[in-house]
């Protein structure tokens, strides 16, 4: 295992950029970021994996190569290959049906349930909506992944099966699922197993228990006291309200430089590594490597305003856990990971045996994506662009546009605002979507208090916003703020809730926008 910064001599590759401790060092301190983590391989060998900056502002232990961050969906990649050991193992083919290995596989269309394979819940192709579902492990849940998947049936589509692209987190938690009862283990467990292990990384957990077990952790932290998330000042988070683990097989992996090190030799190799001792390694076989490298839908390309448009790609898809674009004329593979508070980033550029990856305890993405753009430049031979720049100016004008269409919402809530319907204790209640499950509104003070029943913590105040509409005033400040409204039947009695998120640009897992609330019968 490489041990702190480690580089190896005599290599006809490029080096890594003899000013990148220096660069990193800038962009974190410009941005306040409090700790960074990066691993590059070249020539399909590793050549640096090392630790910059502090695990957690407030306190002395810095990050070294060692130091386990959660890697959101990048480990979506790391689903993909636990199923691949499957295929090559004879216990299940990307094309079976998935009915045929989990019986009580239930889609909203009984059609979409009987045509879904294995390729499908890695590709973004089912139909679903962008992130949905996604309540039922973001932050956190009480429920069993098996509880989850049987929670699918509920969810409509928005759009028909295979038609087109929108990517979801609930169909990787489907595939840890079928890992589950094809192989007799848990995916935690096998993934740990016929992954993780021969794969050389020791240092990764599938466990939100075994992270927070280990001393050498870094800490989630964000900007959450500005009217978006995304402003104010850098706090630490709650570590234990990031992810349920029922949504592990989506984006519960954590892991280091060094592992992630071995991660992008496996990937270059087609499978196999160096191995520990010197002795190559397979983890999965050359085939499998193919096929979760093969693209299986297209993706939309971004259109990136100013010094972005360089890097936006001219073609884009999506293969078994993996983007598949080009980049400077070059084909790359990909994937972002995002855990409320922590970033994550890999890159293969396969033709020239590179890959680099990136782990970052906090959400300002221009730091860990422009660094990594800097970097993949210096391997191709570029002219130096301030790449973290450009992503600052992407993000200010993100944030930019959300405060002014707040601000014009807030203006039209208050031209057109008046009194709810109904006196306030006839709004209370116990209410149930039909895939989320019970939430609960009480009368408490003279207001109304909420509690999303199934993810601990998610209680608060709702307060009155314009006619029968309330705004939640969370417990937890770093959740997301939503509008609940509430519609009335013929007898002038609730007959459902809708919800939206307050800020224009919340993350798409807080999909307050697919919840249909109805009041439960006492």
């Amino acid at each position: 295992m490489l041990s702190g910064a480690a580089l190896l001599s005599g290599a006809a590759f490029a080096a890594p950029p003899a000013d990148l401790d220096a660069r990193v060092d800038a962009a974190m301190k410009a941005h306040g970021v409090p700790g960074l983590a990066i691993a590059i391989v070249e020539d399909g060998k590793p050549v640096l994996a090392k630790g910059y900056g502090v695990r957690r502002l407030g306190a002395p232990e810095r990050v070294d190569a060692d130091t386990i961050f959660p890697t959101g969906s990048t480990g979506k990649a790391i689903t993909a290959a636990a199923l691949a050991v499957l295929v090559d193992d004879g216990k299940l083919a990307w094309d079976d049906k998935v009915i045929d290995h989990i019986p009580w596989f239930r889609m909203y269309d009984p059609w979409v349930t009987n045509e879904m394979t294995v390729r499908d819940l890695l590709v973004h192709r089912s139909g679903l909506g962008l992130g949905a579902g996604d309540l039922m492990f973001v932050p956190t849940s009480s429920r069993s992944r098996a509880d989850t998947v049987r929670a699918l049936r509920h969810i409509k589509p928005a759009t028909s099966f295979r038609s087109g692209y929108a990517y979801d987190n609930l169909l990787y938690a489907v595939a840890g699922q079928l890992i589950e009862e094809v192989s007799g283990k848990t995916w935690e467990v096998f993934v740990r197993e016929r992954v993780l292990k021969p794969a050389g990384m020791d240092s990764s957990v599938t466990e939100q228990a075994a992270r927070f077990a280990n001393p050498n952790r870094a800490w989630p932290h964000a900007r959450t006291s500005g009217a978006v998330r995304g402003m104010g000042e850098q706090a630490v988070l709650d570590e234990r309200k990031t992810l349920g683990d029922n949504g592990a097989p989506a984006g519960g992996l954590s892991s280091s430089a060094n592992d992630l090190a071995h991660w992008l030799e496996v990937q270059l190799g087609k499978g196999t590594w160096a191995g520990a001792d010197g002795k190559p390694v397979r983890v999965f076989s050359e085939a499998q490597s193919k096929q979760m490298w093969t693209p299986a839908v297209l993706t939309p390309t971004p259109t990136w305003p100013g010094k972005l448009a360089e890097a936006a790609p001219k073609f884009s898809a999506y293969a078994l856990g993996w983007n598949v674009r080009d980049y400077r004329g070059e084909k790359m593979l990909d994937h972002g990971g995002a855990i409320f508070g922590v970033q994550a980033y890999v890159a293969m550029i396969p033709e020239r045996n590179f890959g680099i990856a990136l782990l970052m305890n906090a959400e300002d993405v221009q730091v860990m994506r422009g660094v990594a753009l800097e970097i993949i430049d210096h391997e191709l031979g570029r002219p130096k662009s301030d790449w973290v720049a450009a992503f600052d100016e992407f993000i200010d004008a993100r944030i930019d546009g959300g405060l002014k269409a707040l601000d014009a919402s807030a203006k039209t809530r208050v031209a057109s605002s008046g009194k709810a319907s109904l006196p306030i204790p006839q709004y209370a209640g116990r209410y149930s979507d039909p895939w989320y499950g019970p939430m609960d509104i009480k009368q408490d003070r003279g207001g109304l208090r909420v509690d999303f029943t199934r993810t601990p913590g998610m209680t608060g105040r709702l307060e009155h916003s314009q006619h029968d509409t309330f705004r939640t005033v969370w417990d937890d400040p770093t959740i997301e703020p939503a509008y609940l409204t509430f519609a009335l039947g013929a007898e002038g009695k609730v007959d459902r809730i809708t919800l939206k998120a307050v800020s224009p640009i919340a993350d798409f897992s807080y999909d307050y926008q697919d919840l249909l609330f109805t009041p439960v019968k006492q």
